[in-house]
């Protein structure tokens, strides 16, 4: 067991480190971008780098050709809002580190900082054609043994899936609704109330008397400060159509830029939220009432917001990190119920990257930008299709993962006879 610990965690570990030349062949490059689709097109990749996109281009010297065969190649994908590199097993608390359960709102508190990119579950969602996530903090409630935490989760960012650190794109992660009342004292409204003290504190510090309590520290009100400013989007998770509303009128007065998570009513306010332009990171699989907030919980909430003007990305209602790989098919079923096939596409791509401000680096086939890129065997929505090749800035990734490791040895076992 430990020898096979050790070549796994070098397997893991190990992998092509430098960028090369390659020129992808006779594909069917889905671009997210002007160009829109573009059917036997080669991609010459150097540096890490897309170099051009056309027909017959020309192969430098030493390149590495790959034919795609007319497949699909897509920008690589988005994985969500997830808890990858934060946590490795759901039942080892030590190897949890999403939640801050001081009791106390701190928007200083950063989970890049606990990014584990060494983390086993990062090959296996990468092994599935996702190329970047972004990790996000929980607003954990309150119990006997265990502080909870508050409405104001934290700090999340972008990570890319190629073994290196979280980006230094950031964005404010908040929990509102009826799951985040057993943080703000057993009512939604005192949840407006809160974040309301919050940013008098940030934006008028003196008029806060020394004997008031405050919610901030010092380094927690330069923090919403910077955000207020436009460091990054404020992400609300809420679901309720009313609480929706109450976010966007909070919004427009205090002139944030903003994105819901969650929405699993926002199909009634799609409107209002295309007139704000505020998109919405939303479950595709949620279609069952889990709770008083989401009565109106419907497949068909994807297709009815793009209808209307809002952008929609992906992520899965849990965070675990396994789920990531999931997330195509949360996609693939919003096409089954109305949602366009491009607009799928553009949730697992250009719109997240769009969100959280690395639409240069992710999300499109671009010259110029970053190669993240994946070839498929087939429609990348549908879940008999698998990556052929990935590559993270030009690199191309193994394509295996500690899943594919045990099940080859156990595959081995089985045809020889000795499984057990």
């Amino acid at each position: 067991m430990i020898r096979l610990l050790t070549a796994l965690a070098a397997f893991l570990l190990g992998g092509p480190t430098l960028a090369e030349t390659v020129l992808i062949r006779n594909a069917t490059v889905h671009t997210m971008a002007d160009t829109g689709t573009l059917e036997g097109a080669d991609i010459l990749v150097r540096d890490g780098t897309i170099e051009a996109i056309g027909r017959a281009l020309a192969a430098p010297a030493q390149a590495r050709i790959i034919d795609a065969q007319e497949r699909p190649v897509t920008p690589g994908f988005f994985g969500g809002l997830t808890h990858l590199g934060l946590e490795e097993i759901g039942l080892e608390p030590t190897a949890e580190d999403a939640a801050l359960k001081l009791g106390t709102m701190r928007p200083e508190f950063d989970v890049a900082l606990a990014f584990n990119p060494d983390s086993v579950a990062i090959g296996v969602s990468r092994v599935e054609g996702v190329t970047f996530a972004v990790i996000v903090p929980t607003a954990e409630a309150g119990s006997s043994k265990a502080p909870g935490g508050t409405i104001i989760a934290g700090q999340g960012s972008v990570v890319a899936l190629n073994g290196g650190a979280a980006t230094d794109s950031r964005a404010l992660f908040l929990d509102f609704g009826a799951d985040a009342n057993e943080l703000s004292g057993g009512s939604r409204a005192a949840q407006y109330m809160l974040l309301k003290q919050a940013f008098l504190e940030a934006r008028t510090p003196k008029a806060v008397l020394p004997d008031d309590q405050r919610l901030l520290t010092p380094a927690g009100r330069q923090t919403l400060l910077d955000f207020i400013g436009g460091a990054g989007p404020f992400v609300f998770d809420v679901d309720r159509a009313a609480d929706i509303r109450q976010v966007l009128a909070f919004a427009r007065r205090e002139k944030l830029r903003i994105a819901l998570s969650g929405g699993a009513e926002a199909w009634r306010v799609a409107s209002e939220l295309a007139a704000a332009r505020v998109p919405v990171i939303l479950d595709g699989l949620e279609d069952l009432p889990l709770g008083l907030d989401s009565i109106g919980a419907t497949l068909e909430n994807a297709a009815r917001l793009e209808r209307a003007g809002v952008d929609v990305a992906f992520t899965m209602d849990s965070p675990e990190p396994h789920n990531v790989r999931k997330l195509r098919q949360t996609a693939g079923v919003a096409v089954a119920h109305g949602l366009p096939w491009d607009a799928a596409l553009a949730g697992l791509t250009r719109v997240p990257a769009e969100i959280f401000g690395v639409a240069d680096r992710f999300g499109t086939i671009e010259r110029g930008h970053r190669a993240n890129l994946v070839v498929w065997s087939g429609d990348p929505l549908e879940v008999t299709s698998f990556a052929t090749h990935v590559f993270v800035d030009g690199v191309q990734q193994a394509d295996r993962s500690r899943q594919t490791e045990l099940r080859d040895r156990y595959l081995e076992r089985v045809r020889a006879g000795t499984a057990r």
